[in-house]
């Protein structure tokens, strides 16, 4: 049986873990062992963030319907649940974007929200 020496799949399996460390400061980008570590550590770390970004957005959406629900004089948790009587699905996000861009309908919104919290 031959023997397999392994120097061009471990210099291709370097050149790629280099390649994706481009960039980082120092050893991390040119030497192969810290620059493994810390691709691991980034892609880790890169994989949180695409969670922790949803979370992030939706407080901030939630955040803002709230300030412009208070404006016209309801709270943020009456004004979903007024949404949700009078059988309006509308998501968070557009909830936002209709408050910065559209505040006469979003006031129509709040009016209707405020007469099915009351029927």
């Amino acid at each position: 049986m031959a023997r397999v020496k392994k120097g061009v799949t471990a210099r291709r399996r370097h050149k790629k873990i280099l390649k994706l460390a481009k960039g980082f400061r120092g050893a991390r980008s040119k030497l192969f062992r810290p620059a493994n570590q810390f691709v691991m550590k980034a892609l880790k770390n890169a994989y949180i963030g695409r969670k922790l970004k949803k979370r992030d957005f939706r407080r901030l959406w939630i955040s803002r319907i709230n300030a412009a629900t208070r404006i016209n004089g309801l709270s943020y948790s009456k004004f979903m649940n007024g949404l949700k009587n009078a059988g309006i699905q509308m998501n968070r996000k557009m909830l936002s974007e209709m408050a910065i861009h559209d505040p006469e309908g979003f006031k129509q919104l709040v009016e209707t929200a405020k007469s099915k919290l009351n029927a």
